[in-house]
């Protein structure tokens, strides 16, 4: 299986940025790291290795990058409108950097499954609910989509517009709701179990429900916690059940 690692500066980050590619062929899968972790995080924890099927098999090709999260929500030293200003950076990398990198490995556009675990959820299923014109659908697993969880009482225009059960209800633009309605994956998976929560997933399925945007909330039982394991086998079902 290729594995290569490619690192650049990033103008909007103003600083070194690395992602990794796994595969050759597919559809191109796009991990958000959890917490303030890094690229390869879901090779450390065994991740790429439950989806080496798919992979090898030309069904997918995956991409992992950094997260910013340690210089923003995570972070408790830094002002709140610093990490909500942090926030919006790290967006416009993933579409002006992270999208044109993924095209040019691919050889042109491919489809864009955006997937994320815990934190790296809201990120992944923000980020395609934001931009359906440049993104094909998303996996969220174990997500919380309200960045009020995160930002600690802090709020301003750009936390309601990076938190999907803030701004999913005022969308009201026929332009992006057409964009949505005709997207067929929009996953929210949770578990039952230990440290997850599962109402955080079912919050934003009725809000999309509402909005006549198909999606669907899966809940597994209480065997799944909020770790590694639970992902482990999550991903690969999703990869290879539902694509």
């Amino acid at each position: 299986m290729r594995r290569e690692i490619t690192e650049w500066w990033s103008p909007n980050l103003n600083k070194n940025m690395e992602i990794v590619a796994y595969g050759h062929y597919g559809e191109a899968l796009l991990l958000f790291p959890s917490a303030a972790a890094d690229f390869l995080e879901y090779e450390r924890f065994y991740l790429i290795d439950a989806i080496k099927p798919q992979i090898e098999a030309g069904k997918f090709k995956v991409y992992s990058i950094n997260s910013i999260n340690s210089e923003s929500w995570l972070n408790d030293t830094m002002h709140p409108r610093d990490k909500a200003i942090r926030h919006q950076q790290f967006n416009q990398y993933v579409i002006d950097e992270v999208v044109p990198h993924i095209h040019r490995d691919c050889d042109g556009e491919v489809p864009i499954i955006t997937s994320g675990v815990s934190l790296g959820a809201l990120h992944s299923v923000n980020t395609f609910l934001r931009r359906p014109d440049i993104f094909e659908g998303t996996i969220g697993k174990s997500g919380i989509y309200d960045l009020k969880a995160y930002s600690k009482g802090y709020y301003d225009e750009d936390c309601y517009f990076n938190s999907p059960v803030d701004y999913m209800p005022n969308l009201d633009d026929a332009y992006w709701l057409d964009q949505l309605k005709a997207k067929k994956h929009l996953h929210l998976v949770s578990g039952r179990g230990a440290y997850e929560d599962p109402s955080a997933s079912e919050e934003l399925g009725r809000i999309l429900d509402a909005k006549g945007i198909p999606n669907e909330v899966d809940l597994w039982g209480t065997e799944g916690t909020h770790d590694w394991p639970t992902w482990r086998a999550m991903l690969p079902f999703y990869l290879e059940h539902k694509f």
